[in-house]
Order: structure tokens, then C-alpha cells, then sequence
């Protein structure tokens, strides 16, 4: 057994993959047409960080209730987290690519972790190694 993927709901198809491809290093696994369950198209978007099993479907809010999801998936709690072997490589990376660091790097007893923002505003924690 395996979490194969979570999903993210997200404003637009376009923006999220160039935002989480280039300014988080994500790897684009499908992109590909799909229908609604009502059978409107839509897109099956996949992507995943390098080496990743688990990956993150892209989901275009369908509706006023999927909209107002957009960056609030966790009631505005820190929901998803990203490990990294090298944080301060990662974390000089993705602020320079322009990612929203709502917190400042520190310490704790698991690690290295920054909070940032996703392109639809949900908290993630970026983690890493202790420094020691």
C-alpha cells in the first residue's frame, strides 16, 4: 500500500505547473486531456518532486465551492511539507524563483524548516537536516 497522490486545488491549470516546475523543482508526470464526472473537459496534471513516489494533482477549481478552497485546503495550517537533503541550497533557490517565505529558517529538534506558500496560498513546510 502507497499514497500515490494528493491533490491541490488550484486557480489555473498553466500558472500552478510553471509555479511548482520551476520555482519548487517539480517534475511535470502528466499532463493530460480528462473529462468531469459530468463529462465537461478538464486536465489529469500530475506532478512530483524528483525521486518522489507520491505526487500532486493539480485540480482547476470547478465552481464556487472548489474556488473557495483556492489556498485554504487546511484551514490555513501548515498542510503539506516538502524535505530536502540541502536546506539552505533549497530554500536560496526557491526564494530566489520567488516563493513566499512567511516564516524565517530555524532550527527545531526534527530539522531545518521555513514556511512558505504555494501558488494558491497553502502553508507548506520546507525541512531539511539539522544544521548539526
Amino acid at each position: 500500500m502507497r499514497l500515490e497522490l494528493i491533490t491541490i486545488v488550484v486557480d489555473d491549470y498553466d500558472r500552478a505547473i510553471a509555479y511548482f516546475t520551476g520555482a519548487l523543482g517539480f517534475d511535470l508526470v502528466e499532463d493530460s486531456p480528462s473529462l468531469t464526472n459530468d463529462g465537461r473537459p478538464k486536465r489529469w496534471v500530475v506532478v512530483r518532486p524528483p525521486g518522489a513516489e507520491t505526487g500532486v494533482l493539480l485540480a482547476q477549481a470547478d465552481g464556487p465551492r472548489q474556488a473557495e478552497a483556492v489556498g485554504d485546503q487546511v484551514a490555513g495550517r501548515v498542510g503539506f511539507f516538502l524535505r530536502v537533503d540541502d536546506f539552505g541550497a533549497a530554500y536560496e533557490r526557491m526564494e530566489a524563483a520567488g516563493v513566499e517565505f512567511v516564516t524565517e529558517p530555524r532550527s527545531e529538534p526534527y530539522g531545518r524548516v521555513a514556511v512558505f506558500l504555494d501558488i494558491a496560498g497553502n502553508r507548506w513546510d520546507l525541512l531539511g537536516p539539522s544544521d548539526g
